[in-house]
């Protein structure tokens, strides 16, 4: 059996990763996953520039910090080797969850800890007894679209509308 000895992947009350879920494969990626410290705030940033997840307009350590602040939201960090690899925004409205600025280091992708940072984003949310998630996607980000449906991720049909709130 491929899977066999495999743990699976929960975020906890503390949100600690507490084990890998299974995968398609039986090599299972190992990262640690936790809320983001302090001492990694401008780390994320810096990751979600090099990736090409910031916008002119939103400033990522804005971002951060309102979601580290927040009672309904947080930002997840996989380490590898006390090494920011991963990391993955995740709040809440009380009824639907919502992921931003999913990103994984140039030089680590490839392994599955885009999934295992997903998998972190559902236990928490599931946690806290969110339904659903939802996921906001560029409509030129055809890579990123792939990647969610390979989740089950589905297409809903809806329309997001949105008005900035102060200028940017």
């Amino acid at each position: 059996m491929a899977n066999a000895g495999m743990r699976r992947s929960t975020v906890g009350e503390a949100g600690v990763l507490q084990g890998p879920r299974p995968e398609r494969s039986a090599i299972v990626p190992v990262m640690d996953i936790e809320e983001l410290s302090q001492s990694f705030v401008d780390r994320a940033a810096d990751l979600w520039r090099d990736v090409g997840l910031t916008r002119p307009w939103n400033d990522p350590l804005d971002d951060l910090e309102r979601a580290l602040g927040g009672p309904a939201s947080t930002v997840l960090a996989g380490t590898e080797d006390g090494r920011l690899a991963a990391t993955a925004m995740v709040g809440h409205d009380g009824h639907r969850g919502w992921v931003y600025y999913l990103a994984v280091a140039e030089d680590v992708r490839g392994r599955g800890l885009g999934r295992l940072m997903m998998a972190a984003c559902e236990d928490w949310l599931a946690d806290r007894g969110i339904p659903k998630l939802n996921i906001m996607i560029r409509g030129d980000n055809a890579s990123a679209r792939g990647f969610y449906e390979r989740l089950d991720y589905a297409l809903d049909d809806v329309v997001v509308l949105s008005k900035r709130l102060r200028p940017g």
